[in-house]
């Protein structure tokens, strides 16, 4: 379980095996069961979360009652509400997994005593904030200009091993558009001609 974790570091920075097992050793492991929340809005989030397994989602509910979904977490993916994790404020936005998910985490104060311990890791979790960052200013700028179609190729580049194992329900959610119109949208597309 450890090895996924410690492969996605390894992208960005080099760890010693000494360095790697305190890192290791200030994880907790969980799991969550399908509809289950890790997170939800108003909480305080206390923790960041690397999935192992499964696939959580990030996403707000409106004040009509719809979903808006901001990130899929599949395995090898980092997710937080990254507005409460670094004010230590109530946040905004709902966590929870779409199927059985085991997860990594990584508390704050944990995270914080990296950076005294290991200070290479504040490379590293400034990385993640950075992408984090660029994915929701792209995700800002995707659905104020690209159209539905432009959207779901965009989710399709993005989340490739999604596209076949999400209902499109979460999909459509994603892209800003309602079930029946993703369907009718992604029937039509099959039909164009390719060339």
């Amino acid at each position: 379980m450890s090895a996924l974790i410690l492969n996605n570091i390894a992208q960005h920075i080099r760890l010693t095996p000494e360095e790697e097992a305190h890192f290791v050793s200030l994880l907790s492991a969980k799991t969550i069961r399908r509809k289950q929340f890790l997170l939800r809005e108003t909480d305080v989030c206390r923790h960041s979360a690397f999935v192992t397994h499964g696939c959580l989602r990030g996403y707000t509910v409106d004040a009509n009652g719809f979903e808006h979904i901001l990130q899929f977490a599949p395995p090898g993916w980092w997710i937080a509400d990254m507005y409460s994790l670094l004010s230590q404020q109530p946040g905004n936005l709902n966590i929870d997994a779409l199927e059985d998910t085991d997860v990594l985490l990584l508390a704050k104060s944990d995270q914080e005593q990296l950076y005294h311990d290991i200070p290479k890791f504040e490379r590293f979790f400034r990385i993640i904030t950075e992408n984090s960052l660029v994915a929701s200013r792209r995700r800002l700028l995707d659905n104020m200009s690209l159209s539905a179609q432009q959207r779901y190729e965009s989710f399709c580049r993005h989340y490739p091993t999604l596209i076949h194992h999400l209902a499109q329900k979460q999909i459509a959610a994603y892209i800003g558009v309602t079930p029946e119109f993703l369907s009718k949208m992604k029937s039509e597309w099959l039909r164009k001609p390719k060339g």
